[in-house]
């Protein structure tokens, strides 16, 4: 009994999955029939004057920001996984992971309020000296304002960090304790044996759990629309005003009400945003289950030694 009512929720939220996806893509047909599907995705130009709405540079702007999410967040994340783990006295374990997972508590309207007031003013200065120093990287350069894509990306990095340390957390206390003492046994130091015991043993976990984050970030909205600048056009800098698929259909949904093509325009960015946060999960999923298969393909020849 209990298995085929486990199995009816599962097939019940595929079933959700798969009515969110059919609504979106009816009430996004106007604007999907008027621009194209590629036209409406990568074409660069989105003017609510003119009615002319290609999402582009809200693509643009949601993997810039999810990507510097990511380059920060994840290195962070994964040492606070690693010094938890391993190296943080027993007795601190509790309250520090108690810590870092109370950041995830926190609502993002106050991740976003806090960027506005403290991180916007007072890293506009290194910003700029930032950018007037390094010009000559590709990216970076010019004059700084003050929301941009570097600032979005810094609060993600920051909301993602619980769950991305979290689930490293729990993919680093699964490593067998045979393979660290295997390690130490041979003379390896305790930094050593976490770079060859511990880190490849969870290698996919660790994957498997940047993706997520990175679904996180994707679908973010209030703090990076208080953030990102809202400028729909494509940045030519790192710290340049940008938009986000997220936040546009935040500060635009209301406005949009009577005008039907504006509407299921903010629909389809919608719908771009929920193919992209599902394509993000399903390849979460597939290196999480690659590393299983890693796993058990290399457990086998010692059972078979055994």
């Amino acid at each position: 009994m209990l298995r085929w009512g486990l199995t009816g929720l599962a097939a019940a939220i595929l079933a959700l999955i798969a009515y969110f996806f059919i609504k979106l893509t009816s009430e996004s047909s106007m604007a999907f029939e008027r621009f194209g599907l590629f036209g409406f995705t990568f074409t660069n130009d989105w003017d609510v004057s003119r009615d002319l709405y290609g999402a582009l540079p809200l693509l643009v702007g949601t993997l810039i920001t999810s990507a510097v999410a990511l380059l920060i967040g994840v290195p962070i994340a994964v040492a606070t996984a690693l010094y938890i783990t391993e190296l943080c006295p027993r007795r601190l374990r509790g309250p520090l992971t108690i810590m870092v997972e109370l950041l995830a508590a926190v609502p993002s309207v106050v991740y976003g309020l806090w960027g506005v007031f403290v991180l916007v003013p007072k890293l506009r200065p290194a910003e700029q000296w930032f950018s007037d120093t390094f010009s000559f990287l590709p990216f970076v350069g010019g004059n700084v304002p003050g929301p941009n894509y570097f600032i979005a990306g810094l609060i993600l990095a920051i909301m993602i960090l619980p769950i991305v340390s979290a689930i490293t957390r729990e993919v680093m206390a699964t490593v067998p304790q045979d393979h660290k003492e295997a390690a130490l046994a041979l003379g390896a130091t305790r930094w050593e044996m976490i770079r060859t015991a511990i880190l490849p043993y969870s290698r996919a976990g660790i994957t498997g759990a940047a993706m997520l984050g990175l679904g996180r970030a994707i679908g973010e909205t209030i703090a990076v629309t208080l953030l990102i600048g809202n400028a729909p056009t494509i940045g030519k800098q790192i710290f340049d005003q940008g938009y986000s698929l997220a936040a546009v259909i935040a500060n635009e949904f209301g406005e949009a009400a009577n005008d039907p093509i504006h509407k299921s325009a903010l629909i389809a960015a919608g719908l771009v945003l929920f193919v992209l946060t599902l394509l993000v999960n399903l390849a979460a999923r597939w290196f999480v289950n690659r590393g299983r298969r890693g796993k058990r393909a290399a457990a086998e020849p010692t059972a078979v030694a055994v």
